[in-house]
């Protein structure tokens, strides 16, 4: 409950405050004012701004004081880490409240996963909310760890932490009025809660349609175009800047004096590496400033509007009777804040954590997302693809991108099967339902990455996390896969039958427990070996093949079931 007597006490100066931040110039996210002024704090709460002494008092003369930075949407698991390491990664650069889409986990290990992420944010000096996973399995052209229906949800819907049904990206579901979809809506508007969207393309009629739902966001916007018709629905826009999906610049236009106000920030996914190099919300707010835009809405659009799209209503402001959640800065161009505070308390300095990673729940908890890797025997037989003739369809990847091109190509065949060519730029690429020990798998081709010899396999592969595999030759693949599962879960390469370098992922087989800088180590040494296996610059060699498994992102690619045409949502044959 909010301490409200002692904030009346303190406001009125009948008290000392707990901590006052003296004399820094405080943005006030009502105005779009910078006020020299004094903050004062207690019990975790701002009680006023102005003239105010405490019994703790720092000097911020000089300092730029703003409220903490709000992520609007993010998926933990692609940093890497736990809850806890993620916290570490992201406080010190001033993000103090992200909105989580447990989706990844979720796909993996269902309601347990879920519970795991509730309980392992729980304490942290980061305030985490949930919107509930709307589409597990993601697409029906895909077997994930779980199904998760409204009545399956509806067990947690009610938690504090909980927010609502993260991104339904079934649209296509939403708009043919598939019964299943619509008990989810159902479930989060009969309780209160907020809807997110994932349409990117959607227009016309069909986003009336969707935002008729009760869909009230959307972060798949490309372009101000795609924006403003959203903002126009009555919808918020979130702009995304993660490590796949960049589109904060080319969404900018969009914001002005009208729309800023329903524009928010987010990251979605942001890898190991980003997290360290550039920062969280920071980085969004450094590179919108750069372009141009006014700065009192680019901290609008980090602050307070993402607090009340979600009605965290206590968050958002340096404002009487809003939580103190403060970031201070030297200055306003590196957006790197020299100290953060969270409920009052100082808890990262000069871009250092000042709080342990720790994992803030059971063992038991814990249990339930590891050893996930439940392979049945791989066949060899399995990565076979036949050829009915010499061309076959191929997902050509896009430099820099998550989309695929649909290439029909001439393929190499031997006894009535494709092989892959990697002289030509043609790999082999299989996905094996890693899960609950089915066997399914499919076999498919790729042209373009520039491995010439070995094989990578990966548990992070979007969005049910099967085990995937690219390569130049089976028995590598074979190999790749077999150190997969005795890892239960991570990354391998592999060459001429020795396993290069491999890296466990205990967590659902998508995070480590090591620190993010641990990781980061890990996944350069992995680069490093797979670009002198010849994969190009323009590629990301783990996080390319995590996308190629993505059918709900065109144009082709390969999920356990078979080769997915995304646009006509699918299965279509490798051999034409």
């Amino acid at each position: 409950m909010k301490p409200f007597r002692s904030l009346i006490s303190v406001a009125k100066k009948g008290r000392a405050a707990d901590l006052v931040l003296k004399g820094g110039q405080v943005f006030n996210v009502f105005t779009g004012d910078f006020v020299t002024s004094d903050v004062a704090i207690v019990e975790g709460y701002i009680a006023g701004v102005g003239q105010y002494s405490g019994r703790e008092e720092l000097d911020l003369r000089g300092k730029y004081v703003t409220p903490g930075f709000i992520d609007g949407h993010v998926h933990i698991e692609s940093s890497m880490v736990s809850p806890a390491e993620f916290a570490r990664a992201v406080v010190p650069s001033g993000t103090t409240t992200v909105v989580a889409d447990p989706h990844e986990i979720a796909n993996v290990a269902g309601l347990d996963g879920i519970r795991y992420m509730l309980a392992a944010s729980a304490g942290l000096p980061l305030r985490v909310y949930v919107m509930l996973p709307s589409c597990v399995p993601a697409s029906p052209l895909e077997h994930s760890g779980a199904v998760l229906g409204a009545s399956d949800l509806a067990e947690l819907m009610h938690h504090p932490r909980v927010l609502g049904l993260g991104e339904l990206m079934n649209y296509p579901g939403t708009l043919a009025q598939d019964e299943d979809v619509l008990a989810k809506i159902d479930l989060a508007l009969a309780a209160g809660k907020l809807i997110d969207g994932h349409a990117p393309g959607l227009g016309g009629s069909q986003l009336m349609a969707y935002a008729a739902a009760g869909i009230r966001s959307d972060h798949e916007c490309t372009t101000p175009e795609e924006a403003r018709e959203r903002l126009a629905a009555g919808m918020h826009v979130m702009l995304r800047e993660g490590s796949a999906a960049q589109n904060l610049a080319d969404l900018l236009p969009a914001v002005d004096a009208y729309t800023a106000r329903h524009c928010l920030l987010a990251t979605d996914d942001r890898h190991p590496g980003d997290l360290i190099a550039l920062g969280s919300i920071n980085h969004l707010v450094k590179k919108a400033v750069e372009a141009g835009t006014a700065l009192p809405l680019v901290l609008q659009m980090a602050t307070l509007n993402a607090a009340s799209y979600f009605g965290l209503d206590d968050l958002g402001a340096i404002a009487p009777g809003f939580a103190a959640d403060v970031l201070v800065f030297d200055d306003l161009k590196s957006w790197r804040p020299s100290l953060v505070i969270k409920a009052g308390r100082i808890v990262a300095e000069d871009g250092k954590p000042l709080f342990a990673g720790r994992e803030a729940h059971d063992a038991a908890a814990d249990a339930r997302v590891r050893n996930t890797v439940r392979l049945k025997p791989i066949d060899p037989a399995q990565l076979k693809i036949p050829a009915r003739s010499g061309k076959a369809r191929v997902i050509g990847l896009v430099p820099h991108q998550i989309v695929t091109r649909k290439l029909i190509l001439d393929v190499p065949a031997a006894n009535g099967e494709f092989m892959p060519d990697p002289a030509a730029g043609i790999l082999k690429l299989a996905v094996f339902e890693r899960h609950n020990h089915t066997g399914h798998a499919a076999a498919g081709l790729v042209h373009g990455l520039g491995l010439t010899s070995g094989a990578i396999a990966s548990t992070v592969a979007h969005d049910s996390h099967n085990l995937i595999v690219i390569g130049a030759n089976d028995a590598d693949m074979l190999l790749a896969a077999r150190e997969i599962e005795r890892m239960q879960g991570g990354i391998a390469i592999v060459k001429n039958g020795r396993v290069l370098k491999s890296f466990p992922l205990p967590l659902a087989g998508l995070m480590s427990d090591q620190d993010i800088y641990t990781v980061e180590t890990e996944l350069a040494g992995l680069r490093s070996i797979a670009r002198q296996l010849g994969v190009k610059p323009e590629y990301d060699p783990i996080f390319t093949l995590a996308f190629l498994s993505l059918p709900v992102i065109p144009a082709l690619k390969l999920t356990d079931m078979g080769l997915i045409d995304a646009e006509t949502f699918s299965l279509v044959p490798v051999s034409l």
